[in-house]
């Protein structure tokens, strides 16, 4: 996963971007500098070498607008965001990341820089009302954005999951009914990957019950739908098991 951006440097990738969108080139050191009321040259350059170590950037310091936004493509509406199996690893973890598939969707929905999808596996996120294959697309963001309600993609020592945030009870609700909550005084001191910004899934036709049991797709589909509304009210499998 890529580190998220400071203030400062979230505003300079979207100051990037739309003078890159008017004027189909990229700004120079100085423009960045003027635009955000630096007068220091060596400053900005820190800054962009800061993207460029998180991986936003890809840089040439030998040119005045060497600096090119990785995943940003003008000639098309759409950008490509990576799909990972897992909430993927901070960089500089050891373990190794595995090689990320990726999806072409309309840049007005793939939100900031640094977003990418995770395809939900099992019933990891159940409790939040997602289900097995649903992919969730995950937009970074800082500690003191987080609102209540937001589901979260959490890294904790132990491995990685979605929680919501629930403020009135400064509690984080996992996403796995087998998960335990956490207490959420200390937003700052967790690794917050990103927050859920949108969901998609598959509803195609399937197959009607079988010999299995199982039930047919639209039963399946009011189910989730139950979950999802429960979801978006506060309410999850964990708050059903104690009525």
């Amino acid at each position: 996963m890529l580190p998220p951006p400071n203030e400062i440097e979230r505003g300079i990738l979207d100051y990037m971007e739309s003078y890159l969108r008017r004027h189909t080139y990229q700004p120079s050191v100085r423009e960045i500098g003027a635009r955000f009321g630096i007068k220091s040259t060596k400053t900005v350059s820190e800054h962009l070498k800061a993207l460029a170590a998180k991986g936003y950037l890809e840089r040439d310091p030998s040119r005045s607008r060497g600096a090119r936004i990785v995943g940003l493509d003008l000639h098309a509406e759409t950008l490509s965001v990576p799909c990972h199996s897992r909430i993927p690893h901070r960089r500089g973890d050891v373990e190794a990341e595995e090689s990320a598939q990726s999806y072409a969707i309309d840049r007005r929905l793939a939100g900031r820089a640094g977003s990418f999808f995770v395809r939900i596996s099992g019933d990891e996120a159940g409790a939040l009302g997602y289900g097995d294959g649903d992919l969730l697309l995950v937009q970074p963001l800082l500690a003191h954005e987080i609102r209540d309600g937001d589901v979260l993609a959490v890294h904790l020592t132990d491995g990685a999951g979605f929680y919501r945030y629930d403020q009135a009870g400064e509690v984080l609700h996992p996403g796995s009914s087998a998960a335990p909550g956490i207490p959420a005084m200390h937003l700052e001191d967790l690794a917050v990957a990103g927050r859920v910004a949108a969901l998609l899934r598959s509803v195609g036709d399937g197959p009607g019950p079988d010999a299995s049991g199982d039930p047919p797709p639209g039963r399946r589909w009011r189910r989730s739908s139950r979950r999802i509304a429960d979801a978006r009210e506060g309410r999850g499998r964990r708050d059903r098991q104690h009525r």
